[in-house]
This record gives structure tokens, C-alpha cells and sequence, in this order.
């Protein structure tokens, strides 16, 4: 597994990165984590995620526009074990997330807002891979994302730790 620090790759390549503001905490059994952005934009519908976590994730990760709402998790344990089973490097979530204890043990990078132990209303709602924008970035689909305990980066290109 590649280790990634944050702040390393923003030293090595301060032109390339963008950080989004602090707003995240590390909920996940992965502390650092980085791949390819896949983006879901939905609001207190977690439909698209469950879908996407069905699906390969080796060398990705989901960026979760949630809107920022506290009030539904949009991930859980059986979601967030599923997306380790596929592959997925990650999640970031601009929302909350439930099964906390669950998820701290699981082989899966997820940051997110907060905690709520109320589940979405499956609408089948949301959007795939569409440019979204929280913390004062925009996540593009295809471009890559690194997250640790010091902060989330977004890059238009693969970096590796110096």
C-alpha cells in the first residue's frame, strides 16, 4: 500500500496542488489514502453510492457531494465494506457517515463531516461523475485526490511521494 502525506506532496508540488479547506475528519481504517476522483452529487440519497460501490474501485476514489447536510449518513458499514471488497482506495464525504466503530476497522480511506445515525430514503436520486465543488475546489472526474490526517489535496494529475 502507498503511503501518502499531504504535506509532502504539497512541498513536492506546491504548482499543482489545491487544498480544500479543513472541514474533514478521518473516520476510516485507512488513515491516508489517494486515487482517481469518481464524484457522486446527490442530497440525503445514498441510491449512487451504493451503486458505485457494486462497481471496481482499484485505484479510485469517491468524492460524495452531499451538500454538507448533517442530517442522513450517506455511508455505512455494509456500503463501506462492499466498497473495500471492490477495491475502492476511499471515500470523502460532504456529509455524515454511520457505523463509525465498524468503519474505523475497515480496509477503507473515509472522510467525512460528522456522524449521524439515521440512514438516507433510497430515491435512486443523484449524479454520476460530474464536476462538483466543496472547500473551495473543484473535484473533476478523472483528476486525483490524496487524504490524510493533515488534510484532503486535489491534483490534475497522478503524484507520487517524493
Amino acid at each position: 500500500m502507498t503511503q501518502y502525506i499531504t504535506p509532502d506532496l504539497c512541498d513536492e508540488y506546491p504548482e499543482l496542488v489545491q487544498v480544500v479547506e479543513p472541514m474533514f475528519n478521518n473516520f476510516g481504517g485507512k488513515d491516508n489514502f489517494g486515487g482517481q476522483i469518481v464524484t457522486v452529487k446527490c442530497h440525503e440519497d445514498n441510491s449512487k453510492v451504493k451503486e458505485l460501490v457494486d462497481t471496481d474501485g482499484t485505484g479510485k476514489v469517491m468524492v460524495v457531494d452531499g451538500g454538507g447536510s448533517l442530517r442522513h449518513a450517506l455511508l455505512g458499514d455494509m456500503l463501506a465494506e462492499k466498497a473495500a471488497s471492490n477495491g475502492w482506495e476511499g471515500l470523502i464525504i460532504y456529509g455524515c457517515i454511520r457505523d463509525v466503530d465498524v468503519i474505523m476497522q475497515t480496509d477503507l480511506g473515509v472522510q467525512a463531516l460528522a456522524t449521524n445515525p439515521l440512514k438516507t430514503d433510497k430515491r435512486g436520486l443523484g449524479d454520476v461523475d460530474v464536476p462538483v465543488k466543496f472547500g473551495g475546489v473543484v473535484f473533476t472526474p478523472g483528476e486525483y485526490v490524496y487524504a490524510d490526517n493533515n488534510g484532503v489535496i486535489v491534483s490534475p494529475t497522478a503524484l507520487t511521494m517524493p
